[in-house]
């Protein structure tokens, strides 16, 4: 049983370079609009381009990663910690992270074995704006005074910037996967059946 749920180094070796990318990503700090206190950062174009070219598997350990070794180093935009940003109204933008790599990766995936553009743009705008943006109204309105529609008309102003997130981490997805066909497609091997004749 163990030796079916091992990790492969490649693997590992791709989730910690894509959790690396998210942290990285994080380094040129954030911007601050409005009074909604959630900030403008590319650490979402990460999540994005960690979907679309490790899959939902992958692209969920590595944002995981991400958000564990947040809990002791300050990984996220502005120096935050994953504890900051939890206690603050950012917490559901930060957990939105979990299901939009999940279906950014997933629906990428489907398109292989030829990743297409356009459909990438629109699998990045459902996983990593639609589905992001769920989870962090919520956490607004859970967090704050802010009404649902009011929640809603504070990110507006973050929309035009996610859309390019959208349209440059699927310009990338296509050369890589154009360079690399087997990135997303790799499978955990796994043991062949028992002989009953042995």
């Amino acid at each position: 049983m163990s030796s079916t749920r091992r990790i492969p180094a490649r693997d590992l070796a791709q989730i910690a370079v894509f959790a690396a990318l998210i942290i990285a990503l994080g380094l040129p700090g954030q911007i601050s609009i409005g009074s909604s206190g959630v900030p403008i950062t590319l650490q979402s174009l990460g999540v994005m381009l960690t979907g679309a070219l490790l899959g939902a598997r992958k692209g969920v350990l590595s944002v995981m990663t991400v958000i564990v070794l947040g809990l002791a180093l300050p990984v996220l935009a502005g120096g935050r910690t994953t504890l900051t940003s939890l206690a603050g109204p950012t917490a559901g933008f930060l957990i939105g992270w979990i299901p939009a790599v999940a279906v950014i990766g997933w629906l990428s995936m489907r398109m292989l074995p030829r990743y297409r553009t356009v459909l990438g743009i629109g699998v990045n705008v459902l996983g990593g704006i639609v589905v992001l943006y769920t989870f962090g109204i919520a956490g607004m309105v859970l967090r704050t005074d802010l009404t649902v529609w009011a929640a809603l008309a504070a990110n507006v102003a973050f929309l035009p910037g996610d859309l390019g997130k959208a349209v440059v981490a699927a310009a990338v997805a296509a050369q890589v996967h154009r360079a690399y066909p087997a990135l997303l497609s790799a499978r955990i091997p796994r043991q062949p059946a028992p002989d009953p004749t042995h």
